[in-house]
């Protein structure tokens, strides 16, 4: 009698140790363009009744297209802090504290995995066809054997090729990118050798999923920083001042441009010129003063002061001319402060005022959900929160942003660990369908806890202790060889944005109203940001129509 249960299901599927494998629906067929990346998942459970713990099994891939497929298992990873503790909508996989699946963790050849018993286990697979390649169907076998190869279980999954590329990704995605997390977490010098090469296979990862935006901190970014205290300095700009004149050097800046450029990212976003939370001070900023190196603007500087004022006329025209240097100005954005509410527009327009003469071929960029900072000119490409978007969209707001956070928990697509992989991934689709040009997120690697005040442990406390429901904080865990690790919400956000390239395809080849046509076919409400199917099945037929409507066309 076999024992041994497996399934090959889609990457919109999120599996607890306790689901009934019984009940996940096949994936029946799968489609992609070359060079997308392509996930789906393998669960399998062993029902013997004589296997009182566990059993070692291997995993073996069979396929034409073996050499480009990657195989990590889907680990889970404790959760106290899944959801707010007020009223809710019922998009949410799970609400309650307990193990939820998150990390992935890749497999090596050969290596031996756990079978345990009546324990639903899930691996991850990631097949991604180069862009030249002329395969165009093929089939991938999963097996399972022990570890003397004898096969307990097996599946096969069919692929078919669509012969065209996905395009390029013009669409700008940037999630906040904080180099401090990493020089704390890994223990090592800021900017020392070892803290480059980390930097840089975070900076790969990011890339590899989409994100091609970083934020870039010339100076420490003054963000989630208590009142009064600083976060360790990660400054680029080296800043010196002798007497009353001010001198610059930008050549750890021009090591991290270079850097960024040769790994894919294409845009910049300057760390912020004032705190955040209304821009009443100035960040941290460290020079050597007459010889002696110490923190010349802080919390106690006066954002409208006369001292930072000085500093802004001198740094802004060094900076800019040194982007201009780099070639990268024109794809570089600057920030004011993070999140200022209706009340702080005066402080926020003064602050702007203080830069805006230096700033003048730059665009501009904050997050904010208050629309009268774009009608009052303040802010003239505002990034909304996706809760707060339709003012923005009624006022056709050119090149308009989204972003969330731990505040979009009602309704709109975000990552929490709590929801399910279509509520993240359905963000492209509404991506497309509202033709925005960007997307902010704030925590791509936030190892600390609320305000900065402590470094947690990301394996044990993905919540800020207690700061922000589980996962807003950060998308990849750190490796213990100082890599990044994926998460599945990191995955499906990826796909999501595969999804808006293939659309966008799609609507070069066949028009904008035959794919708006598609994605809401037989739907009883049109696409919005609170309104859209609630299961991934959506999702999955729908792109699926959409790459045989480009095969058609081509």
């Amino acid at each position: 009698m076999e024992t041994v249960k497996l399934k090959i299901v889609s990457a919109l599927d999120k599996h607890f140790y306790d689901d009934d494998i019984d009940c996940i629906p096949v994936l029946e067929k799968a489609s992609v363009l070359l060079g997308e990346d392509f996930s789906f998942q393998a669960v399998y459970i062993d029902t013997d009744q004589l296997n009182i713990s566990k059993k070692l099994i291997k995993v073996k891939i069979e396929s034409e297209a073996a050499d480009y497929i990657k195989a990590s298992t889907v680990d889970h990873v404790p959760v106290r802090f899944p959801v707010y503790r007020r009223p809710h909508d019922d998009n949410y996989q799970r609400t309650a504290p307990g193990l939820y699946p998150d990390l992935l963790i890749p497999v090596k050849d050969g290596e031996n995995l756990y079978l345990v018993k009546d324990e639903l286990k899930s691996l991850w697979f990631d097949v991604k066809i180069p862009e030249d390649s002329a395969l165009r169907n093929f089939t991938v076998k999963i097996t399972i054997t022990d570890i003397e190869e004898n096969v307990l279980a097996s599946e096969t999954l069919g692929f078919k090729v669509i012969g065209i590329p996905l395009p390029s990704q013009e669409f700008i995605v940037t999630q906040w990118f904080h180099c401090d997390c990493l020089a704390d977490y890994y223990g090592v010098e800021v900017f020392s050798e070892e803290h480059w090469r980390i930097i840089g296979e975070f900076i790969k990862t990011a890339v590899d999923n989409g994100i091609n935006m970083i934020l870039t901190p010339v100076v420490t970014p003054p963000l989630d920083t208590v009142v009064g205290g600083e976060r360790p300095t990660v400054q680029l700009a080296d800043i010196t001042k002798d007497g009353d004149k001010w001198s610059f050097s930008f050549e750890k800046l021009e090591r991290w441009v270079k850097l960024c450029l040769s790994l894919g990212i294409t845009h910049f976003e300057i760390s912020h010129l004032f705190t955040q939370w209304g821009a009443k001070h100035a960040p941290k900023i460290m020079a050597t003063v007459d010889g002696t190196y110490k923190r010349i603007f802080g919390w106690d500087t006066d954002a409208s002061g006369k001292e930072y004022n000085e500093f802004l006329s001198a740094f802004l025209p060094a900076l800019t001319d040194e982007l201009k240097k780099l070639d990268v100005a024109k794809k570089t954005y600057f920030h004011i402060s993070d999140e200022p509410y209706k009340d702080q527009l005066e402080s926020y327009l003064t602050a702007k005022a203080t830069v805006s003469e230096f700033l003048s071929e730059f665009k501009i960029i904050d997050a904010l959900s208050d629309i009268s900072f774009y009608e009052s000119g303040a802010v003239a490409h505002p990034i909304p929160a996706n809760n707060h978007i339709e003012p923005f969209l009624e006022a056709n707001i050119p090149e308009l942003w989204t972003y969330y956070c731990c505040g979009q928990d009602r309704d709109v697509s975000n990552r929490f660990l709590s929801m399910p992989l279509h509520r993240t991934r359905i963000i492209g689709t509404q991506f497309y369908k509202f033709n925005l040009a960007g997307f902010l997120q704030w925590g791509y690697n936030f190892y600390y806890s609320q305000y900065s005040i402590r470094q947690i442990n990301p394996y044990h406390c993905n919540d800020g202790e207690y700061f922000v429901p589980a996962g807003d904080a950060f998308s990849v865990y750190p490796a213990p060889d100082g890599s990044a690790y994926e998460t599945i919400r990191l995955r499906a956000f990826a796909h999501g944005l595969a999804d808006l390239r293939a659309m966008k395809l799609c609507e070069k080849l066949c028009g904008r109203e035959a794919v708006m046509e598609e994605i809401e076919r037989d739907l009883e409400k049109p696409i919005s940001f609170s309104e859209y199917p609630k299961d991934a099945s959506y999702i999955l037929g729908l792109r699926e129509r959409i790459n045989e409507m480009i095969e058609k066309a081509i």
